[in-house]
C-alpha cells in the first residue's frame, strides 16, 4: 500500500549579484527551465565590478526548488549568485552561495537567515580539531560559509551609493 505525501510549497529567492551581460540570456534560459516558467529578469549594471550586471528573483515551488535552482547555476563562469530556500512544514530554510572562486557553499538556515550548523557537524568539527582553537574557529568558519560572505559582500551592497569594494584582479 502506498502513501500519496502531500506536497509542500516554499519559496525564496534567486540573487545574481553578478555576471558578464553575455550571461543573461542563458541565465534566463537556465531559471525558467528549472522553474518551468517564462521569466523577465530585469538586469541592473553591477557598481562593484565594471561590465558586470545584477538581478534577482524571487520564486515559490516545491520544497527542493532551491536546490534545483543553485544546481542549475551551478560551475558557470563569472556569475556569483544565492539562492534561498524558506523553512517549511518538515524541512529547514536554505541558503546556497557561488562564486567563481570558491565554488558553491550551502548551509541550512533559520526562519531569522542565520546560519545553523547541525549537532553532527559540530561533533565532527570537535573531533577532527583535536583540542586546537585555531583548527576548530578554521572549520567553523568554514561551516559558516565566511569565506563566501565576505567575497560576496561587496556584490550584495553596492548599489544606491553603498560603498564599493573595488576588483581589480578577477579572474
Amino acid at each position: 500500500m502506498s502513501v500519496a505525501m502531500p506536497r509542500v510549497t516554499t519559496r525564496g529567492v534567486v540573487f545574481i549579484h553578478s555576471t558578464p551581460k553575455a550571461l543573461c540570456p542563458h541565465i534566463t534560459w537556465a531559471l525558467e527551465s528549472a522553474l518551468d516558467r517564462k521569466l523577465s529578469l530585469d538586469w541592473t549594471a553591477q557598481p562593484a565590478g565594471p561590465g558586470l550586471v545584477r538581478a534577482e528573483l524571487a520564486w515559490s515551488g516545491l520544497q527542493g526548488t532551491g536546490a534545483k535552482l543553485a544546481s542549475t547555476l551551478r560551475g558557470w563562469d563569472r556569475l556569483r549568485y544565492e539562492v534561498t530556500e524558506e523553512p517549511s512544514p518538515g524541512a529547514d530554510g536554505s541558503r546556497w552561495s557561488h562564486t567563481p572562486a570558491l565554488g558553491i557553499h550551502h548551509t541550512w538556515t533559520s526562519a531569522a537567515g542565520d546560519a545553523v550548523v547541525n549537532e553532527d557537524r559540530l561533533r565532527e568539527v570537535v573531533r577532527l580539531s583535536q583540542g586546537s582553537p585555531e583548527a576548530m574557529a578554521e572549520m567553523l568558519e568554514e561551516l559558516l560559509g565566511t569565506d563566501w560572505d565576505a567575497e560576496l559582500e561587496p556584490f550584495r551592497y553596492a548599489g544606491d551609493g553603498a560603498p564599493v569594494r573595488w576588483l581589480h584582479k578577477v579572474g
